[in-house]
């Protein structure tokens, strides 16, 4: 195709995102090279790149606001159960499989969640998610983990969990309890995972994330970046996220832990990420794009310039305060800066998908 083409097919890629409707194939091929062509090195034989990946950015933050306007939207975590983990998954600290410097801990008291979350509430967080290890939860550790949800929703603000897989009966007794909403990542394409995790099969997380959502929850779940993965493969999550109906979708990128399969993998770039948070929003247009884990590594201290880059791309919304097994950069600095770029950050709820703003 030829750069008069591509720029074309770029150009009714971002008003097909505009207008709500699903970028068709040509379209999709056209964003994934302007995505690519952030990496790509400038000289002759790049003339169009920075062009391209520029009107590709542009294009998503036209995207975010249409749907979101000014508003960010704010969530934090609390690590409710850390380490010894059954699963395999290549990039993790907690895995049972590696020996990392992760920390390593039972089910905490509830009392002391539902005190992270009141925490959580006046850095102006609106939701609250209680994060455990496993695949799945004993018996002991579940009951603290319905207590817990009761705290958090006292506290004020709406409990998420994070805790493996789940099925209706447990479903409905979490929602007894208050629950708001489920996060379950399905950490990247179906074609890439298995060179991942080899524990469980990639259509148990995807029945997770229906069952979910055939529940009425609010459903949280996306992946992380920079395994390894081609552009390809991230659109194929991209895609998996759309047909499944997502509202909420975290975008994690790796940090490379020692002790892991991936302790030798590069922290991904500026631009790639970049590139990644505008093939996402032009994919899923009204979908609450969250940052979350990797953020630091990739743009950088809070309020510095590289999160200035951040707050202006094509994301919607922001996980503050520390993440799993990592510090984040304190909440303060990004609120501040959110508030002199303009943002509004959101303690309400988030927008459902299909509904402009």
């Amino acid at each position: 195709m030829s750069g008069l083409g591509t720029s074309a097919e770029l150009d009714r890629a971002i008003v097909l995102a505009l207008d709500d409707r699903p970028l068709d194939g040509a379209a999709l091929r056209a964003v994934l090279g302007a995505a690519a062509s952030g990496t790509e090195p400038a000289g002759p034989g790049h003339a169009g790149t920075g062009e391209a990946f520029n009107r590709l950015l542009a294009g998503a933050r036209a995207v975010r606001r249409r749907n979101f306007k000014n508003d960010l939207h704010l969530c934090a975590i609390v690590n409710a159960k850390s380490g010894n983990c059954s699963e395999d998954c290549a990039f993790c600290a907690q895995s049972g499989h590696h020996k990392t410097a992760s920390p390593r801990h039972g089910f905490l008291d509830p009392r002391e969640i539902g005190l992270a979350a009141a925490a959580a509430l006046a850095r102006g967080a609106s939701r609250f998610g209680i994060v455990a290890s496993g695949l799945t939860q004993a018996g002991g550790d579940f009951e603290q983990l319905l207590e817990a949800v009761r705290l958090v929703r006292q506290a004020g603000l709406q409990a998420d969990v994070s805790v493996g897989l789940l099925g209706p009966q447990r479903l409905a007794r979490l929602m007894d309890a208050g629950l708001s909403g489920v996060h379950h990542n399905l950490e990247t394409a179906r074609s890439f995972f298995p060179q991942i995790c080899t524990t469980h099969a990639y259509e148990d997380d995807v029945e997770a994330v229906r069952l979910a959502l055939e529940a009425g929850l609010f459903v949280c779940s996306g992946g992380i970046f920079g395994l390894g993965e081609s552009w390809d493969q991230r659109a194929e999550l991209g895609q998996t996220l759309l047909d499944l109906g997502v509202e909420s979708v975290p975008v994690n990128f790796l940090v490379p832990i020692p002790g892991t399969r991936l302790e030798h993998k590069s922290v991904l770039s500026r631009p790639e990420a970049l590139g990644i948070l505008a093939l996402l929003r032009l994919m899923l247009p009204h979908a609450n794009l969250r940052v979350c884990g990797g953020r630091g590594a990739v743009f950088g201290a809070g309020g510095g310039e590289g999160q200035r880059a951040l707050l202006g791309s094509g994301a919607s919304g922001l996980m503050i305060g520390d993440y799993l097994t990592i510090a984040g950069s304190p909440a303060e600095d990004d609120l501040a800066l959110a508030r002199e770029l303009g943002f509004n950050p959101s303690t309400g709820p988030s927008p459902s998908p299909g509904k402009g703003r």
